[in-house]
């Protein structure tokens, strides 16, 4: 049998040397030193790759791994962002956007990767866009405003902040986009603006109250004053209306029995007819006017201090005709009046304060047409639900603007000195105040001033803790 050697040191298993055997080998199988470590290198180098393939395969599933996360964080806050998003190379050509673009222009964003940005925007915004592209290396735009296109044909503004985008070798790539929908600052500035006309409001009605408070005590002094000597007048009217129907009855019996012709001449040259006429209804409007003026004491007197008139039921149309009446029969101003009233309206309230209150306003809106060729006067009164709307409308040249907030505060008047207190308007917004109302004018179109009177339908609920 032949002899086997030894391999690498190792005798061959039995195995291996039968079959050597059964192959009729004949000579013997002998592995020089030299190949045997050229063996061991390929097998410790082959041992030393696989576990650099191994390890460099966890490290890039752990890579992968973390670029995935970083890919899905990325992508949910570009999700999540409610502004708009653009990324774009240096040419302007669209790599990527947010899901804020696709809501807002209703267009998927196949629509607009590797599209021109141009494209994007109305044709008035693509030369703010083109600037956009020339902004130098670490400068940015701010606030450009855009009008982007929707998929309906329709665009939206866009306040639009560009900056440049870099690699990581510092060299600029493109630019990123970045836009807010310009309704949504315009909502929170009209949001803002009406916060801030309130407060105004709510101020004004402040210093209007305080102006009120001051200067009640003066208004009862006055009302004090007024009332002793007018209380004289309207007791000598009283007299004199008595006194002269006497008198207009002595002299009517001397003409009928003692007629001359020096008497009949002198009766002529005296006009003694037309005094006799005359002076009924002169004494009859002197005797309404102190009447007049007597309401008006005491609604002061009601109004500064503790006393209130109670309240009744009236019919609210027949308190603005006399109103009206009162004041155009004691004016040289002579309106054609157009009333749009109800034939009848009850309303539950005081009287006395109302009918001041409308009083004023005509008046007010006569003194502003004295200069009108055709002067023209409106009433307006309506309901809705549980309130009265009465609007006094002249024909004037109206007030101007910086007038407007002023003119119902205490003493302040457009007119010359001597012709007007500034105190009208002021009493009439301080009663409809008190009467559970309110009173405010304004500017028409076409000319003139709507003074607005608004009154509960029944005031007793709204004073019954008054007064």
């Amino acid at each position: 049998m032949p002899t086997v050697k030894k391999s690498a040191g190792k005798p061959l298993d039995e195995t291996t040397a039968s079959l050597i055997d059964r192959a009729g080998v004949t000579e013997s199988l002998q592995l020089a030193p030299s190949t045997e470590s050229v063996w061991i290198d390929v097998i410790r180098k082959m041992d030393s790759v696989y576990a650099d393939l191994v390890r460099y395969q966890v490290e890039l599933e752990e890579k992968n791994t973390a670029l995935e996360q970083a890919d899905q964080f990325i992508n949910s806050i570009l999700s999540a962002m409610t502004d708009v998003l653009i990324a774009c190379d240096t040419k302007g050509r669209i790599l990527q956007i947010n899901a804020a673009l696709e809501k807002l222009t209703g267009k998927p964003a196949a629509s607009f990767i590797d599209q021109p940005i141009e494209q994007m925007f109305a044709v008035d915004s693509k030369i703010k866009m083109e600037a956009c592209q020339q902004i130098p290396e670490n400068e940015f735009l701010i606030d450009y405003e855009v009008n982007i296109l929707c998929a309906d044909g329709s665009s939206t503004p866009l306040a639009m902040n560009c900056s440049s985008r870099y690699d990581h070798m510092g060299t600029m790539v493109g630019m990123v986009l970045i836009g807010r929908p310009v309704g949504e600052l315009r909502h929170a500035y009209d949001d803002l603006n009406r916060a801030h006309i309130k407060l105004q409001q709510t101020q004004q009605q402040l210093v209007h109250s305080e102006k009120m408070a001051s200067l009640g005590r003066l208004v009862a002094g006055v009302a004090h004053e007024l009332n002793n000597p007018i209380s004289v007048v309207f007791g000598n009217m009283h007299a004199l209306q008595r006194y002269g129907s006497r008198m207009t009855e002595y002299l009517h019996e001397v003409d009928a029995h003692h007629v001359s012709a020096e008497l009949a001449q002198l009766r002529s040259e005296l006009k003694i007819d037309r005094i006799i006429d005359d002076m009924q209804p002169l004494i009859e409007g002197t005797l309404e006017a102190s009447e007049r003026v007597s309401d008006i004491v005491q609604d002061l007197r009601r109004y500064s201090g503790a006393q209130a008139e109670g309240i009744s039921e009236f019919d609210l149309s027949a308190v603005i005709i006399k109103a009206v009446e009162w004041v155009t029969r004691a004016s040289r101003i002579k309106p054609q009046v157009e009333y749009e009233l109800p034939q009848q309206l009850l309303i539950e309230g005081r009287k006395g304060q109302v009918h001041q209150i409308l009083v004023n306003l005509v008046q007010n809106a006569l003194d502003a047409m004295q200069d009108q060729a055709s002067p023209q006067l409106s009433l307006h009164c309506q309901t809705s639900g549980d309130r009265i709307r009465v609007e006094v409308i002249d024909q004037g040249p109206g007030i101007p603007e910086s007038d407007l907030p002023h003119i119902f505060d205490p003493f302040f008047t457009s007119k010359p000195v001597g012709q007007g207190t500034g105190l009208g308007l002021y009493i009439s917004y301080g009663l409809a105040s008190d009467l559970g109302g309110d009173l405010h004018a304004e500017n028409l179109e076409q000319g003139g001033v709507k003074f607005t009177l608004t009154l509960p339908v029944s005031m007793n609920q709204k004073l019954s803790g008054t007064g």
